[in-house]
């Protein structure tokens, strides 16, 4: 159980304070629909507690990835964090259903008034206002994540390294994204809808909130089947590649992987080199690779061989920094 608490410490912040937003916004939402039933708070509503969960679920998985490998599981629990993901993104997928079709219901047989306005709109209002800080933080942690120093808008700034963000901060990303979105979406229907008696609107914005979440489905639902499965970091492939020709010793690679692992990264290297170098010497090379390889930026696994060299030259890449390394002193 001491364990279990000390890598819940670990755990990806940002979600964690996203559960506890939609935990929050969810329960006045419920309110507010309960008073009013307005259609756009009950796809409201379904959003913050399906981002709640999902976001919970998502903490969880990004603590328990930080388990140190084991005997029975050498390669560690990075994966753990994608598997999770995928899981959180069926409630959601449930949810999104479940928001389109009250949509749908309420746009073919829309109400003939709407009640509790100023209830609805106070409770949008608030959504608006935290589920934009929650997003702030989000966008604060990509960049954090990425080495990047946050300047101007932050939101706009972290969307260019999304990709490099860790899976549970992306995720966190794109659902508060869609979140907030979808508050003032619900705000204006219900403001239009209030004013010109087109209550229709209230169950197309409502169908509108669940494709958005069922993108959202789709994305992540995308990006964590590929990290469960083993995807290449491209971009690190070519920065670590570089950085192991620079040594005087390597000759050539023969073979380069670098595998995401949840939030990690595990390097596999063949390097080829003279044959005349003494093994001794050779060892002292591999461990001077294998701590610069350490120091790389998500790197915590490295397994380095040398081959003879083969008198042909496999490595063409040319030398580029990551992006998120471009710019940094």
């Amino acid at each position: 159980m001491g364990e279990l608490f000390k890598l819940l410490k670990d755990g990806n912040k940002p979600s964690l304070l996203a559960a506890f937003v939609n935990t929050f916004l969810g329960t006045i939402k419920g309110v507010a629909f309960f008073f009013t039933g307005n259609v756009a708070m009950f796809a409201e509503m379904m959003h913050s507690f399906g981002d709640a969960a999902n976001q919970f679920f998502v903490f969880i998985g990004s603590a328990l990835a930080k388990k140190a490998p084991t005997p029975k599981f050498p390669n560690g629990y990075g994966r753990i964090v994608n598997l999770v993901c995928l899981g959180a993104v069926l409630i959601v997928a449930i949810l999104s259903y479940e928001t389109i079709k009250e949509g749908w219901h309420h746009f073919m047989h829309p109400a003939t008034e709407s009640s509790g306005i100023l209830i609805a709109l106070g409770v949008l209002a608030l959504g608006i206002i935290l589920e934009a800080f929650v997003l702030n933080k989000a966008a604060k942690e990509v960049l954090h994540e990425v080495g990047v120093e946050p300047k101007g808008i932050t939101i706009l700034q972290s969307a260019k390294y999304l990709k490099r963000a860790k899976p549970a901060t992306k995720l966190v990303w794109m659902e508060d994204l869609v979140a907030t979105s979808g508050n003032v979406l619900a705000f204006l229907a219900i403001v239009i809808a209030y004013f010109t008696d087109f209550y229709r609107l209230e169950g197309f914005i409502s169908m509108v909130i669940g494709l958005m979440m069922f993108y959202v489905v789709g994305r992540v639902f995308l990006d964590n089947a590929r990290g469960a499965i083993g995807e290449t970091d491209e971009e690190m492939l070519v920065h670590i590649g570089n950085l192991v020709m620079e040594d005087p010793h390597v000759t050539d690679i023969a073979r380069l992987e670098v595998i995401k692992e949840g939030e990690f990264l595990h390097v596999e290297l063949i390097a080829e080199t003279d044959p005349n170098l003494s093994l001794a010497y050779l060892d002292d090379v591999r461990d001077h690779l294998t701590t610069l390889l350490l120091n790389q930026k998500g790197v915590t696994k490295v397994t380095m061989a040398f081959d003879e060299d083969n008198g042909e030259r496999s490595w063409t890449h040319i030398a580029t920094k990551p992006e998120s390394e471009k710019g940094m002193i």
